[in-house]
């Protein structure tokens, strides 16, 4: 596990197709990625293939990256319930994947994300993405789940500083 001064800190946008994960580090007051991918799944994978690559991919990130954090998005308001539970099983799978790893999840709103970012709570992906670049010195834009996971993070190392330390506490 690195130091408090160079805190790690593992982002997840979590699906069960296209799951983000953005790993970032505090070095000298600055924020550094370190790495950033994708889980994917074939649509022809069966339902439970997919739990388990997610699974053993976020395992192996947080055995190579040694994060002190994890971020992930809250939950969402489902029209279609299929798809809440689907999203509810891979989130499941990358909390109780964190806690064996002795990982602390955090959530955060999607609001609050693009907030800590962009300055405002409904901004778009593309706003996104350019802040996620010029905070983590990045010269091309990670893809759109890998960008929303390093998002997460950067929103967690904002929220650790000053005040905001007393909150949010993990899940």
């Amino acid at each position: 596990m690195t130091s408090d001064k160079n805190m790690r800190i593992i982002g997840l946008d979590i699906s069960l197709r296209s799951s983000g994960i953005g790993v970032l580090e505090r070095r000298a007051g600055r924020l550094v990625a370190v790495e950033y991918s994708l889980v994917r799944n074939k649509a022809a994978l069966p339902h439970t293939a997919c739990l388990l690559t997610l699974q053993r991919d976020l395992a192996a990130a947080l055995e190579r990256t040694q994060p002190a954090a994890a971020a992930i998005e809250g939950g969402f308001f489902f029209k279609n319930a299929k798809t809440a539970m689907i999203l509810g099983e891979a989130r499941g799978v990358v909390i109780a994947t964190c806690a064996a790893a002795g990982v602390p999840v955090f959530e955060y709103a999607p609001r609050l994300v693009k907030q800590s970012l962009t300055g405002f709570g409904g901004a778009e992906k593309t706003q996104v993405a350019k802040m996620v670049m010029t905070i983590l010195g990045l010269r091309e834009t990670p893809p759109p789940d890998a960008t929303d996971a390093l998002a997460l993070a950067i929103c967690h190392a904002q929220h650790q500083t000053g005040i905001a330390a007393l909150q949010p506490k993990p899940i």
